[in-house]
């Protein structure tokens, strides 16, 4: 089953300094019927204006990684990291047992769009930690590249970050007519997300085409064919679940 979700039918959140974009129950919004996808539960869309950001806050028992697509974004936390994110690279922070954070723009020209999402941790009770990683964009190209794993054979110090959960994010960036195919495990799931461009999955059986931000939640198929269907490149996130 492919189920699509349109870009334009996410919950939008307007802060004036922040644009925010829901695709599961989040703050003030609130639908029973999606409030996750496996150990999935949150992936917001965010848009921060220059100079502007989120001040320390708490959070608990949450493996939260942070995605940055354009722009800069600064994160500090009470354990004492304090770090500078682009496009390229990944924040992975384990908020375990108690952990409080900052998430600010420091450019004062600039904003910042990113994607952070939340998973439930396999374990509860995990002491708090945090790392930053990094991938190559120009290795995105036709193959989909792990950038987060709870796998220990696909963990690498510095280029894979390590979540506490049995999943593995990947990306990939595809020309129009280029493929990437993926075998997905009897019993588990994929969340697509597109970043850039659109692509067509599964094309001829269940043809499903998903334009920019657009997602899917797919589960009880064998293998998966992702397709490129825009003109120059499409770039796209797909997460092995659960």
């Amino acid at each position: 089953m492919i189920a699509i979700y349109p870009a334009d039918q996410r919950y939008h959140a307007s802060h004036g300094w922040l644009e925010s974009r829901f695709s599961f129950s989040f703050a003030d919004y609130y639908d029973p019927n999606n409030i996750q996808f496996g150990p999935m539960r949150v992936l917001n869309d965010d848009y921060i204006a220059a100079a502007e950001g989120f001040g320390m806050h708490p959070h608990r028992e949450m493996e939260i990684v942070t995605l940055v697509l354009s722009g800069r974004l600064e994160h500090q936390d009470s354990m004492g990291n304090k770090a500078n994110t682009t496009w390229g690279g990944i924040q992975r922070m384990s908020a375990g047992t108690g952990i409080f954070h900052s998430e600010m723009n420091p450019s004062e020209e600039e904003p910042v769009e990113l994607l952070q999402m939340w998973f439930i941790p396999a374990s509860q009770g995990l002491e708090p930690s945090y790392e930053t990683s990094s991938f190559d964009p120009q290795s995105l190209q036709g193959q989909l590249v792990p950038i987060v794993s709870g796998t220990s054979e696909l963990q690498q110090p510095g280029k894979v970050a390590v979540i506490h959960q049995d999943m593995t994010m990947y990306l990939t960036e595809l020309a129009e007519g280029q493929s990437v195919r993926f075998q997905q495990e009897e019993g588990r799931r994929v969340f697509l997300f597109v970043l850039e461009g659109g692509v067509n999955v599964n094309g001829g059986t269940q043809d499903a085409l998903l334009s920019r931000r657009d997602s899917a939640r797919i589960e009880g198929e064998a293998e998966l064919t992702v397709t490129g269907k825009a003109s120059g490149s499409s770039r796209v996130m797909l997460i092995d679940l659960p």
